[in-house]
């Protein structure tokens, strides 16, 4: 009954029937890929004809990709990016059910898949990630590395937010997926951007602020958004923000966004998928 709960509350996956699933504005591309354990993932690829950067984007715990066609057509258009969002386990037209570690390797397939088709190298792309895909985030550039870390709305750790928004339940007893992002982030060096609202009534800010000190990079930014909560799409100078952001790396640390990787050909697997 236990473990029960937990799923409940970690993986609220919404119904497919919720979302836009053909949007007219979207010039997509339906991608069926593998997990590490065989599992099939299901995603939209959207393309920029010009791109100056590739992202992969991990969506909440209570979203799926019919969910994020605002999102993808923002970052496309204002960032002139390559987007790829993906369903984990168990969330939109994706099979399996949803666990830590499954999260977790899903999104390691998720960017073997991106820089397979981008004909990047995997550390070149741009990890993305709200709440829950944060912690995903986290957890793959740990694993793998990433041209830069973005995460909206995102926990210290999972236990962190369980205790927050359920005090009367013993979360620390009986939680196993505990989502460590701080003991995640430490082992990821390269640049990083947070945002989070002043009034996040499920995140709230001071954990958000545990998430950005523990960075080790001294190229990171916090974006704070006044009266911000949970659920709420990002402003207007956000994106302006998160621009500049990635334009500073790029002036810094030019690479070209296609590398010797050819499409296909296979990418070293992860050397670990447990869970901290």
């Amino acid at each position: 009954m236990i473990r029960f709960i937990e799923r409940t509350l970690v993986y609220p996956a919404p119904s497919r029937k919720r979302g836009d699933w053909q949007p007219r504005w979207l010039d997509k591309e339906d991608v069926w890929f593998p997990s590490v354990d065989g599992t099939k993932l299901h995603g939209w690829y959207v393309p920029h004809p010009e791109p100056r950067h590739v992202i992969l984007y991990a969506h909440g715990n209570g979203e799926h990709v019919g969910d994020q066609v605002n999102v993808v057509l923002r970052l496309q258009s204002t960032l002139s990016a390559s987007v790829f969002v993906y369903d984990y386990r168990g969330y939109g037209q994706s099979k399996g059910r949803p666990t830590e570690v499954g999260l977790i390797a899903d999104g390691l397939a998720a960017q073997q898949w991106l820089a397979e088709r981008a004909g990047m190298l995997p550390e070149d792309l741009v990890l993305m990630g709200r709440s829950l895909g944060g912690g995903v985030s986290i957890a793959v550039a740990a694993e793998r590395g990433a041209r830069a870390v973005i995460v909206e709305a995102t926990f210290s750790r999972m236990i962190d937010a369980a205790r927050y928004n359920y005090p009367w339940l013993p979360v620390r007893l009986f939680m196993r997926d505990r989502y460590d992002s701080i003991s995640r982030l430490v082992r990821y060096h390269g640049p990083f951007f947070q945002s989070h609202g002043s009034l996040d009534e499920v995140v709230p800010i001071q954990l958000a602020r545990r998430l950005f000190d523990s960075a080790p990079t001294r190229h990171k930014q916090f974006f704070e958004i006044t009266g911000g909560r949970h659920n709420e799409p990002q402003p207007p100078g956000y994106y302006t923000a998160l621009d500049s952001f990635l334009e500073r790396i790029a002036q810094r640390n030019p690479k070209p966004l296609l590398s010797p990787v050819l499409v296909g050909e296979p990418l070293a697997v992860a050397p670990s998928l447990q869970a901290s």
